[in-house]
This record gives C-alpha cells, sequence and structure tokens, in this order.
C-alpha cells in the first residue's frame, strides 16, 4: 500500500470552482464527513467511488470556508452529505449543510468500524480511512437520510435528555445512600426500598437511626404521611423497631448530615423527575405521532418512544421499529455451538426502560397477559426477565401495527391458540 493512499489536503488549498467545472452536468456527489470535535476530514467523490478530492479543516475556524466551497458544488450539482451519526459535535455542520440545499445522510459508527479491515486488509481506523469508509457505505446503500428534526420534535429531545440527567443523578445518588445505610442501618433497606420516598423524607428529617428511635412519635406520623395507605402499620412498627435494634455503625455528626444531604438531593431529583415527565406528556396534544398511539401505554412512555426514535409510522415494518429501539435478536453460534438469542441493546437505554415498565403494567393489569406471563415463566428453567423482553418486542411490534391502520388490542399480541391455551 503506498504511503499517500489516504493524503488529504487542507481546505483552503482546495480548487473549488475546478471542482465545480469537472463535475458540473453529473447527477450527484458524495461529501463523507469524519466528525470530530475539531480536526475534520472530508472525502468528495462521485457515487460509484472514484475519489476527486479530500480535505481536512478546522472546526469551527475554517468551517465557513469549507460551506462557502460546498455552495460551489450545490450550484452545479446535487451534493450529499454522508457522515457518522455519533455525538454532537458534528449537528452544526450538519445544519449548515441543510441549509445550503445538501441532501443529508448518516452511517451507523459501528458499520464504519466493522468494515475497517474489510475495506484494505488492514484493521487499523484512522480518520482519513474513516472518511473512505462512509463514503463507501453510502454508495452501497447501508445510510440512512438523516433531515434536522423540526423544532417541535427538537423541543421532545431535549426534554428526553433532560429526564435521562435526571435518572442517572438519582440513579447515582441512591446508590451512594444504599452504601453509607448499608453501614449505619442495614435494617432498613429490607424494610424500605433504596427508592422508597418514605426512606429518603425519614432520612432528610432525622439523619440516622439513633434521631429516629429518639424522635421516634415525629419519625412514624411522617411515614404515615409519606407513605399513605401504601405503607401499613407492620412495616412502620418494624422500622421503628430496627432503629432502635440496629447492628449498625452510630452515626458521627458529619456522617448523619452527609445522608440528610443525600435523601434531600433525591427528594429534589425526584420532583425534578416528575415535573420533567409532565412536561413531556404535555406535549402529547402538539404532536400528531404521540396522539396516535395507544392509551395502554401511558402518555410518558408513548412521548419517550417517540423522542427517542420518532413515530412508528416513520419505519418500513414491524422488525425496523425493534431494531431501532434495540429490542432485535443477535446470536453466537459456530458449528455445534447452539448460541443463546438476546436482545442488541443498540437502541436508546431510556426508550426500552419505559417500554420495560409499560411492559410491567400490562402484566399486572391486563388478565391476558398475566395467564400468558404465567404460563411462560411456568416452564422449566424459564426466566422472568426474558420473557418480560420477549412481551417488550410484541408491544413494540403491536404499536407499529396500531400506527399503520389496524385497531390496538392485547390480545392481538399474542398467538390465539396460545392465549386460549393460557
Amino acid at each position: 500500500m503506498s504511503k499517500g493512499r489516504y493524503h488529504s489536503v487542507e481546505c483552503k488549498c482546495v480548487d473549488w470552482q475546478g471542482l465545480s467545472e469537472r463535475i458540473a452536468g453529473e447527477a450527484a456527489v458524495v461529501f463523507a464527513v469524519d466528525v470530530a470535535k475539531h480536526d475534520f476530514v472530508g472525502l468528495l467523490c462521485r457515487p460509484g467511488g472514484e475519489v476527486l478530492a479530500r480535505v481536512r479543516w478546522r472546526h469551527p475556524e475554517e468551517t465557513r470556508e469549507l460551506l462557502a466551497g460546498i455552495a460551489t458544488l450545490v450550484a452545479v450539482t446535487r451534493v450529499e452529505a454522508v457522515m457518522e451519526s455519533s455525538g454532537t459535535y458534528g449537528d452544526a455542520l450538519r445544519w449548515q449543510l441543510g441549509r445550503l440545499g445538501v441532501a443529508l445522510y448518516r452511517v451507523a459508527a459501528k458499520r464504519v468500524h466493522d468494515a475497517a479491515e474489510v475495506y484494505d486488509g488492514v484493521p487499523s481506523l484512522h480518520d482519513a480511512k474513516a472518511v473512505e469508509l462512509i463514503g463507501e457505505l453510502h454508495g452501497r446503500g447501508c445510510s440512512q437520510p438523516w433531515p434536522v428534526a423540526p423544532p417541535p420534535r427538537r423541543a421532545l429531545q431535549a426534554e428526553l435528555r433532560m429526564l435521562q440527567q435526571c435518572k442517572q443523578r438519582e440513579q447515582a445518588l441512591r446508590n451512594r445512600q444504599e452504601a453509607l445505610l448499608s453501614r449505619h442501618w442495614p435494617e432498613v433497606l429490607a424494610l424500605l426500598e433504596p427508592g422508597s420516598l418514605t426512606l429518603h423524607h425519614l432520612i432528610a428529617t432525622f439523619g440516622g437511626p439513633q434521631q429516629v428511635t429518639i424522635l421516634g412519635s415525629q419519625a412514624r406520623e411522617l411515614m404515615r404521611r409519606i407513605g399513605r395507605p401504601g405503607l401499613g402499620e407492620d412495616t412502620i412498627a418494624a422500622v421503628l423497631a430496627s432503629a432502635a435494634d440496629t447492628l449498625g455503625l452510630p452515626c458521627v455528626l458529619e456522617e448523619r448530615e452527609l445522608l440528610r444531604w443525600q435523601a434531600k438531593a433525591l427528594i429534589e431529583i425526584h420532583a425534578e423527575i416528575g415535573r420533567s415527565e409532565r412536561r413531556i406528556a404535555e406535549t402529547l396534544g402538539k404532536d400528531d405521532a404521540l396522539a396516535t398511539l395507544p392509551s395502554c401505554l401511558g402518555r410518558v412512555t408513548a412521548a419517550v418512544l417517540v423522542a427517542s426514535v420518532g413515530s412508528p409510522a416513520d419505519y418500513p415494518n414491524a422488525g425496523s421499529y425493534c431494531k431501532a429501539l434495540g429490542l432485535n435478536l443477535k446470536e453466537r453460534s459456530s458449528g455445534t455451538h447452539q448460541g443463546r438469542l438476546a436482545i442488541t441493546k443498540r437502541g436508546p437505554p431510556l426508550a426500552r426502560f419505559y417500554l420495560y415498565f409499560a411492559a410491567l403494567r400490562l402484566i399486572a393489569r391486563e388478565p391476558v397477559v398475566a395467564r400468558w406471563f404465567t404460563r411462560k415463566t411456568a416452564r422449566p428453567g424459564a426466566l422472568k426477565g426474558k420473557q418480560v423482553v420477549e412481551l417488550m418486542r410484541r408491544l413494540a411490534k403491536g404499536l407499529w401495527h396500531h400506527v399503520h391502520g389496524q385497531p390496538f388490542q392485547i390480545e392481538k399480541l399474542f398467538n390465539p391458540h396460545a392465549a386460549r391455551a393460557a
């Protein structure tokens, strides 16, 4: 292989006018981009793969000069820009290219990575090689249109990112509080869930088991008020008894204050999650894609799904919608070894999180689903978690068929013979 195989030139040294004269009259040219934080690399080629120019530039300092050059090409032919769908560093360039009338496409980063050795026999991957792979994959039809989302969808996605970050912070704080309670009051974790709002208020108010014991009547009243009917008197009595006879290490003042500080933060982030979910649910009346989803899904879950992967109506078949959610199956088998099936988890995790709890609600509330779930989990070696995932896949496919004109009925999620047998 020649040393200059992937040689590129600086943007300011490219003869854009000469390039426009060379491609005048052609149906289209491809502009592949390898996105980075600052040092971008681009490849201008014909759809058949013939390289016209390799260019590098510094973003954002030299991006305007690049856009001026692309504008000269747009004036004489159709330009298709294709880039990896990773991160946000390329979004500003994508927006500006769209304003110039460039057709926008994306290629999955995993495809680029997997094609590295197939392309030239060398497993290495660098910017100049990656940009050729992106252009090659686009020429093979392995890309998808990637237009900039309209403002309502972008607003929904912003709310979704806020919700996701809140949940990440909540989980991190919950883990830290659980670790401290395991040291100072391990018995309470068996009586109240680590995510229990009652537990958070109890710790935020009293700090530790010693103070709960000293102010037992006040602690009892607090648990009644926060727990409401969902928290029984027997549980409240057990919490107070465990505080009085805990095996935990007694808290010093600073440790007690740390517990209170963490619990207060958990209460605040829980309230923020509620506000974020309500704002997301309010968009139902503003987005037609959300209004078409069935009520059994839940308003917030429906909004999260649409914000994460778009409407099911945007996909050509139910399988492609499952794939966007990361619910398509993968297998690793060879010879006599038969690998286990598992979902790829390539889609947004927050969408699967909400769809998972939507499936749990169906199991708890719908008799047909409950019978199916009971029958499935009663088989030898069956795992309940895998059956919930199977229900998620069925639910996702049902959503796709629903938005394509079929009424959503829970019974249709299952084989009629299997449902009767259940």
